[in-house]
């Protein structure tokens, strides 16, 4: 049975890699939403001709887009990339403040979404959130030397609870660039840029999942059909 949620991401995916033209260069997002924009991209190529080039948020998303027909490149080739797309785990109407990293892939997929022109977030309806921290918990990638006292730190930042990110065999999480993920529950954030400042400022932080003033767009798939939202 097809889960409604898979049809509204996939549904969202797809808008988002239809903005894509030939000549670009593609940011490509990481987790279940960007697997379904990574095959579009791959049925545009192979039927329409696209001709683009892309650069991956991980190693997964780049055997993603390998089978999929996606020429890759980095950033030796291209500083800067015309358009990103990838998913988020919250969105805060209005703003469109984003949590991202829950797939473990928050500091490339910053990177990526930095040096981008522009930022296309894909989502179903559930991810829309009043406040950043209401479902999720905040990833932050660290260091492993000593993570034990960044996790003291970030507690004293307010986070009710941080527990490092397990991988599926129940062992420590490892980025793929070789770092922990604390996973931080802060609850409701008030004020993301003033925590956002409290946590770069902590030695062995390496990259927190907020993503603030980032998103140039973001694709609300529902049951009604696509939401455009812009901040």
């Amino acid at each position: 049975m097809t889960d409604p949620m898979d049809v509204h991401k996939k549904t969202a995916a797809r808008r988002a890699a239809d903005m894509v033209k030939s000549g670009m260069v593609v940011g490509i997002g990481t987790g279940s939403t960007a697997a379904f924009m990574i095959e579009r991209l791959g049925e545009r190529i192979r039927e329409e001709g696209l001709e683009i080039v892309g650069i991956p948020t991980s190693d997964d998303s780049e055997d993603k887009a390998v089978h999929a027909g996606i020429p890759l490149t980095d950033f030796a080739a291209h500083r800067r990339i015309d358009l990103a797309i990838d998913g988020a785990d919250e969105v805060q109407r209005g703003s469109l403040h984003l949590v991202k990293g829950l797939g473990g892939a928050l500091l490339r997929e910053k990177i990526v979404a930095t040096a981008a022109r522009k930022f296309v977030v894909i989502v179903d309806g559930r991810k829309p959130v009043d406040l950043l921290g209401e479902r999720a918990p905040v990833p932050v990638e660290v260091i492993p030397f000593g993570w034990e006292c960044t996790a003291e730190y970030l507690a004293s930042c307010g986070a009710r609870g941080v527990k490092p990110r397990q991988d599926r065999n129940g062992g420590l999480f490892v980025s793929d660039n070789g770092n922990m993920v604390l996973d931080c529950h802060f609850g409701p954030i008030e004020d993301p840029e003033a925590l956002a400042r409290k946590i770069d400022a902590i030695v062995g932080v390496v990259e927190h999942g907020m993503f603030l003033n980032m998103a140039s767009e973001v694709l609300v798939a529902t049951e009604q059909g696509i939401e455009r939202w812009e901040p």
